[in-house]
């Protein structure tokens, strides 16, 4: 199972796949019956989760009804416990939205807008180029714009995009695939082979991997950056129930 789901996603982008596997995996979640581990979007539970991972496939990974992944669950968990998303009344970007969060942000009361947008995600309302962003300043309240950094030209200047738009109240969530045992973050623009570049930065449409400098990194694009451990202050027994990632840091980032 694991060497079909590391084909797929290595030769077909995931944002369309998420658009037609929905019913497959649903399928598949009935041979993984069970109680061991639960996705807190969807509140099913399963044996275990599905794997995923395009070279080597993880373990336990992908939720076969809500179709999160560990990184999903636990910002699901963050917004619901260490921020008001749910509660006040916001406006909202959400840039290459993921098919686990849309449909139930779309029907949050309390958002006053809630606008998808991305360059080419056909699970996106707005067609745009998040270098040049066609909204106007200080407009949300936040941003999501998860694993999209290492696919762009320029990383700053969609950061500074991403900070225009946000009123001065406003915060974001950026995330992107890190490589802990790197310093800074490694890009070379004369990598342009696909096979390079999986090799280098481990996928084959990334222009970067990024390393412990990204806060640094989003702070030039005048971001307040809060590097939030919030899945090593959750109980062991809660990380394991919800198959979070144990080292993913949440990288909250202020305006102000």
């Amino acid at each position: 199972m694991k060497y079909i789901i590391s084909f797929l996603i290595r030769f077909v982008p995931r944002k369309y796949l998420q658009l037609v596997s929905g019913i497959g995996l649903k399928f598949l979640g009935l041979f993984y019956r069970g109680n061991n581990v639960e996705c807190p979007i969807s509140g099913k539970t399963y044996s275990k989760f599905l794997p995923y991972g395009r070279i080597h496939p993880r373990e336990n990974a992908l939720c076969p009804d809500s179709q999160s992944l560990e990184r999903h669950r636990l910002m699901w968990l963050f917004l619901k416990e260490k921020t008001d998303f749910f509660q006040a009344p916001l406006k909202v970007l959400h840039i290459a939205p993921e098919v686990c969060f849309i449909h139930r942000f779309e029907n949050l009361k309390n958002l006053q807008e809630y606008i998808t947008a991305d360059l080419e995600s056909p699970l996106a309302k707005v067609k745009m180029d998040i270098h040049q962003m066609p909204f106007e300043d200080n407009h949300f309240d936040v941003v999501f714009c998860n694993h999209v950094m290492e696919h762009v030209d320029d990383d700053l200047q969609a950061m500074r995009e991403i900070r225009r738009v946000l009123k001065q109240t406003g915060w974001a969530i950026i995330q992107s695939p890190m490589d802990l045992s790197l310093a800074t973050t490694y890009e070379d623009k004369t990598i342009i082979s696909p096979q390079e570049r999986e090799k280098a930065f481990g996928q084959n449409d990334h222009v970067r991997m990024y390393g412990r400098d990204y806060a640094q990194r989003l702070s030039l694009a005048g971001f307040r950056v809060v590097e939030d451990e919030y899945v090593k202050q959750l109980p062991p027994e809660k990380v394991k129930r919800y198959a979070l990632p144990a080292d993913e840091i949440i990288y909250h980032c202020f305006k102000n």
